[in-house]
């Protein structure tokens, strides 16, 4: 077991070596974008876009960080449909506060 909550035992070792970076990358809200994708995805992912993949993967955390959340503009080379459907998998960065739980569910405060 790699990720949260899929296996890589059916996976070739690229995918898995791929798969266990994504949940190791060393900052949390960024595991969690990576590793969730990769479990959603990396099965079905060409060998074209796994190479694309690993280049994402190879960014600074840091700079993956502000581009996901929109802080800093996304560079041009970035800007392609495999950044942008990983990209897609961004947790709630917000901070979770009463008032944002309340708000999530509907309730008044």
């Amino acid at each position: 077991m790699t990720g949260l909550a899929r296996t890589s035992a059916d996976l070739d070792p690229r995918r898995r070596r791929i798969l266990y970076r994504c949940w190791h990358r060393g900052i949390r809200e960024m595991d969690l974008v990576f590793g969730s994708f990769a479990e959603a995805e990396i099965a079905a992912l060409s060998e074209t876009e796994l190479d694309e993949f690993e280049q994402i993967m190879a960014e600074d955390d840091h700079d993956l960080h502000a581009w996901i959340t929109g802080a800093r503009p996304l560079p041009a080379d970035r800007n392609t449909p495999l950044f942008a459907r990983v990209a897609a998998y961004k947790p709630d960065f917000d901070p979770v506060t009463k008032a944002s739980l309340q708000e999530k569910l509907g309730q008044p405060e």
